[in-house]
């Protein structure tokens, strides 16, 4: 194989159909067998990449396997597994763990090895080049190895992997030299760190700013409302300002992997130090507040109508992190639906992208009809803005709406009010 990678999720599948199109001849790793059953029968589990995308890999030789005898002479093997947070709060490095030291069982001279999950600076060099050099081989001398952030935007209809500035960072210069060369086959431009650290440290650089700015702008949209300012005016008038300024907005909190979780790594990393990392802390104080928030501005509104939230009838509209996608990873819908239900609402969801939703292992009812279903809620609450939500049509069949993200604010009803 000129690449095998290991994790065929958002990151991995998005990466294999990249190189196919390169024509690499590549194979995947992954530990599901029903991933790799699926895409083997011409299925995609993700949103990003199409069942006829996985047919048109198929057709150009990627193999799915859950055996790791695939790894046997690639010239090339990328690391794209999940590294969720601990029970601690720190990062859990079980699976990258893992899958060196599956690569360490097969690693040969000349193997370029490549890191691409989000990790703390210091994790190719300190916890993978060790357990790939049990092999016997030297890294830098006789394998190369890299980090090389993912740059992955679920639902990006824009910017993909070839027109995404790919950002390399080796354990020597040899081994940037052979990831720029490797990454430069499909990728538009690769820009080389001055090392691993670097690169590392350049991904979670990227999620804490925008990590930090949403929760600058959470913050002053709870402040906003008692000050009786539109927030989300004031932030399209700012945005005006063709530098020094770039817009983020206010929502029920923060979703996806990368923002609830990356900035967190470099927390960790910089308690380790002995420093607290107060930027990070405070931000994940506020973003973790506001599906309470959220809660109790729903409660508001209904007492302003005369009803109380126990046993009201509330839909939301939305549960996943982003809108347009099936991604239900870290979405702030399911705290604020465990709240509401805790604090007695009757929920009802709707979700395109959602067939069924379940909350601490109770299943959500499901919403079919959704014009009935905004008539016969006593509130609904917009907590995703997906594009088959219609500002119009929900105004007109809703009794009250609370817009926890804005995607009612250029055609909002009498009934509507925003974060």
């Amino acid at each position: 194989m000129d690449l095998v990678v290991i994790g065929l999720g958002y990151v991995g599948l998005p990466l294999v159909r990249a190189a196919c199109r390169a024509g690499l001849r590549t194979g995947g790793l992954d530990l599901d067998a029903r991933v790799v059953d699926g895409l083997r029968a011409g299925r995609s589990h993700i949103d990003d990449v199409s069942p006829a995308e996985v047919a048109e890999m198929l057709g150009q030789g990627f193999e799915p396997s859950v055996d790791e005898d695939i790894l046997d002479g690639a010239r090339t093997v990328v690391i794209c597994v999940p590294t969720p947070l601990s029970e601690e709060g720190g990062p859990d490095l079980t699976a990258v763990r893992g899958a060196a030291e599956t690569i360490a069982r097969h690693l040969e001279p000349g193997m370029l090895v490549v890191l691409e999950s989000t990790t703390y600076p210091g994790t190719t060099d300190e916890v993978v080049r060790p357990i790939l050099e049990k092999s016997g081989l030297n890294a830098g001398e006789e394998f190369h190895l890299a980090f090389s952030p993912e740059r992955i935007d679920p639902g990006n209809p824009v910017y993909g992997i070839r027109n995404t500035p790919k950002i390399v960072g080796g354990f020597s210069p040899a081994c940037a030299s052979a990831a720029a060369a490797f990454y430069g086959k499909f990728v538009d431009r690769v820009v080389e760190a001055k090392g691993t650290r670097e690169a590392e440290m350049a991904k979670l650089l990227e999620n804490t700013y925008r990590h930090v700015n949403i929760a600058l702008v959470n913050e002053m949209a709870v402040f906003c409302d008692e000050l009786g300012v539109d927030l989300w005016d004031a932030i399209d008038c700012a945005a005006t300002k063709p530098f020094g300024f770039q817009a983020f907005r206010p929502g029920p909190g923060v979703g996806g992997h990368c923002i609830p979780i990356d900035p967190n790594y470099l927390s960790y990393k910089v308690r380790s130090l002995g420093y607290p990392f107060r930027f990070v802390e405070l931000a994940q104080e506020i973003n973790d507040r506001m599906p309470r928030y959220v809660v109790e501005r729903a409660q508001q509104l209904l007492n302003r109508e005369g009803r109380a939230l126990k046993g009201a009838k509330v839909l939301l509209l939305g549960v996943t992190y982003k809108a347009d996608i099936a991604d239900q990873r870290e979405s702030p819908a399911r705290p604020v639906a465990r709240r509401l239900a805790r604090l007695g609402a009757e929920l009802t969801y709707h979700d395109p992208h959602v067939a069924s939703w379940r909350v601490d292992g109770t299943d959500v009812p499901r919403a079919g009809d959704l014009p009935a279903a905004l008539e016969a809620a006593d509130l609904t609450v917009v907590l995703t803005g997906h594009r088959d939500y219609d500002g119009a049509m929900l105004a007109r069949h809703a009794r009250l709406i609370f817009d926890a993200v804005g995607h009612t604010r250029d055609d909002p009803g009498p009934a509507t009010e925003l974060l």
